[in-house]
């Protein structure tokens, strides 16, 4: 997937920023928090799990095991260094040396412009000199080589961010990262070199399933391991790939739905949990886990009467089934508590 490397910019002095071009990125899947993950769930807890509880955010058995990432102001050139042609001399920063990354997650403030209009794509590999991080978040500082989509540095709490932020970076480009509300930088990234990569309309769809594939089992092992928000970022990445190909596309599009589901339940997003079952079920109507998990999110959100018809559906379909049954009983008492809740109200307005 990968060719020779394009040769690293030189350093040299130059009084102001370099000129750059502004670029689109890719739609994102949500960034996490930077925060400690709740343990994750027993392997024999992996079943159709019982409704998390929005305050403590219980575990949800809910996976599928069959189915279911030297400061930078020393790198400048000597000072004496006085054979600079007129190409080389940048210009000030501008209101465009801002660019805000469409799903809103963090905006780059450009501090020295790249050179070209080439940027990192799947499969390259970027030389990075990276810092600022906050400590414990698992990314690098000092000089990094980094693959864009692959590795398990993409899963640590800021390598999304830091992944998208050097899609959109030119060759030489040095950068800060800002948080939304933030008026301090993230973290400072300055992109040195990279090596060709391809667009995701350039894989055949042999490769695209394969890397989806990886990526799906990745997210269930840090499912497994407690990680519902790194296991959701893999999920996604691999139905972004996977959304690419010619429909009705693989059925491992409903499983991958339906387990994005459950890490978005474990993370308080039921409105995102009851969507991403919307979709798993648009692939396959029958998905029992997704109608349950549906029917979970549905009551967290107070629809009771759309919760007790997913849950019963999957009690048509499996009788047995104890974690439906559980979920409805919940449903059912949360109900009465808001009907006699609502008689009291209509008493006292009449008495």
């Amino acid at each position: 997937m990968e060719t020779s490397p394009v040769s690293p910019v030189k350093e040299k002095h130059t009084a102001q920023p370099r000129p750059r071009e502004e670029n689109a990125l890719q739609s994102p899947d949500a960034a996490g928090r930077f925060g400690r993950q709740a343990p994750g769930p027993s392997p024999e807890a992996l079943e159709l799990g019982s409704r998390p509880d929005p305050a403590s955010r219980r575990e949800c058995r809910i996976v599928e095991d069959e189915e279911v990432e030297n400061p930078v102001a020393g790198l400048e050139g000597d000072a004496d260094k006085s054979h600079v042609s007129a190409d080389e001399v940048a210009e000030p920063l501008r209101a465009s040396d801002l660019w805000y990354c469409p799903d809103g997650s963090f905006v780059k403030k450009i501090i020295v412009r790249g050179r070209g209009l080439d940027k990192p794509k799947l499969g390259s590999q970027c030389r990075v000199l990276a810092s600022g991080f906050p400590f414990g978040s698992g990314m690098p500082e000092g000089w990094t080589e980094l693959t864009i989509g692959i590795g398990q540095w993409r899963e640590k709490t800021w390598g999304e961010v830091t992944e998208k932020c050097l899609e959109s970076m030119c060759q030489g480009e040095e950068a800060e990262i800002h948080l939304p509300g933030s008026s301090a930088p993230l973290a400072k990234l300055r992109l040195d070199s990279f090596t060709k990569g391809r667009d995701s309309w350039e894989l055949e769809a042999m490769e695209k399933e394969a890397l989806a594939s990886e990526e799906h089992s990745r997210g269930t092992e840090l499912f497994r391991a407690g990680n519902p928000q790194g296991a959701a970022r893999c999920y996604g990445r691999a139905l972004r790939l996977l959304l690419t190909l010619p429909p009705p596309g693989p059925p491992e599009q409903a499983i991958l739905y339906a387990n994005l589901a459950a890490c978005q339940l474990l993370l308080g997003q039921p409105q995102l949990a009851a969507q991403s079952c919307d979709r798993a079920l648009e692939r396959q109507p029958g998905h029992l886990k997704a109608l349950y998990r549906r029917g979970v999110a549905q009551a967290a959100l107070g629809n009771l009467e759309k919760a007790t018809a997913d849950l019963k559906k999957v009690l048509a379909a499996d009788p047995k089934n104890r974690a439906a049954q559980e979920e409805l009983g919940k449903v059912v008492t949360q109900g009465k508590k808001q009907d006699a809740g609502l008689a009291r109200g209509l008493r006292k307005m009449f008495s």
